[in-house]
């Protein structure tokens, strides 16, 4: 079950993080700015003197090949923004600015390990205002080929992503479990960003991957895993589309209350989900800090609401 908190939350202090963008190559700094209730998650440029600040919000997701990015590409907009908004929403942080210097996140180490350690550094401060919900009310599924997605209904927050490759070294794998504040550090927040090495060439030549590497990415060549530590999980991969999927449902604005399922997935279906679910005002309600239990009650995954929500998480 679902580690449900009565209050809003965002960061005790602000912090900054650099790195590179894993498709531009180029360098990248990020700094997340603690905000007051009822701002949600916002992006803003600060490499530009008249850029606009970019809600984490599915309507204004402009691209999801290969990445998810908020805003327009060619003035404001910024991509790779799934690994952070994962991190973000499997550790219960509702307001944040994020100022970030250029078009890109820092991709870090291809996964959410280093945004989760930062939250956990700085750690959650509780606001006074009441947390709100998206409660998915009735199905709503989308197919494309063999590929599906569904929201379902749900006494909590639960993500079940099978994904399905023509490659013995992947294979069909599947992640599912109720996603709490303990189960993201632990079982998601390390799953890195993977890819072949086969298909780089013609990245590079549509402008993606230009700053991948065996330090941000699991590399797959001939069904064999090139890098020298081999994967950090047996299914690391599966792992890795449910911190996508984690991070791009983010961008519903609010935590959802369902059960997330697709299969053969990707940021793509995960954005159309969304759009489906908006599509249809009866399909959800929004509800105010649902009293499912008491904060400081220890969850099925082990980590005390208290603990996970408190000013002092190290």
């Amino acid at each position: 079950m679902t580690a449900y908190v009565d209050r809003q939350t965002t960061l005790a202090e602000q912090v900054t993080l650099t790195g590179i963008g894993v498709h531009s190559g180029k360098p990248a700094s990020i700094t997340l700015i603690p905000a007051e209730a009822g701002v949600g998650i916002v992006f803003t440029r600060t490499d530009q003197d008249d850029s606009v600040e970019v809600p984490a919000r599915w309507d204004k997701v402009s691209a999801t090949a290969l990445c998810t990015v908020l805003g327009d590409p060619s003035k404001d907009g910024i991509s790779t923004v799934e690994h952070i908004m994962a991190a973000l929403f499997g550790m219960g942080v509702d307001n944040l600015i994020v100022e970030i210097d250029g078009p890109e996140m820092p991709i870090m180490d291809g996964s959410s390990a280093v945004f989760v350690e930062a939250i956990e550094q700085v750690g959650v401060k509780r606001l006074d205002r009441g947390r709100r919900y998206l409660k998915v009310k009735k199905a709503v599924r989308v197919d494309t080929g063999s590929a599906w997605c569904e929201l379902h209904p749900y006494e909590g927050t639960k993500f079940d992503i099978t994904i399905d490759f023509d490659t013995p070294l992947i294979g069909r794998q599947e992640f599912c479990a109720d996603m709490t504040p303990g189960v993201f550090r632990d079982e998601l927040s390390r799953a890195r960003t993977f890819g072949n090495v086969k298909d780089v060439e013609q990245l590079w030549k549509m402008g993606f991957a230009l700053g991948s590497s065996l330090e941000n990415s699991v590399a797959i060549a001939e069904d064999k895993v090139l890098n020298p530590e081999g994967t950090r999980w047996p299914d690391e991969f599966a792992r890795h589309k449910a911190l996508d999927a984690v991070g791009d449902l983010a961008l519903a604005g609010l935590p959802i209350l369902g059960l997330y399922r697709s299969y053969k997935g990707g940021h793509k279906m995960n954005h159309a989900i969304l759009v489906k679910l908006f599509e249809d005002p009866s399909s959800f309600e929004v509800v105010e800090s649902p009293a499912f239990r008491q904060v400081g009650q220890v969850d099925n995954g082990g980590l005390a609401a208290a603990v996970a929500f408190g000013p002092d998480v190290s």
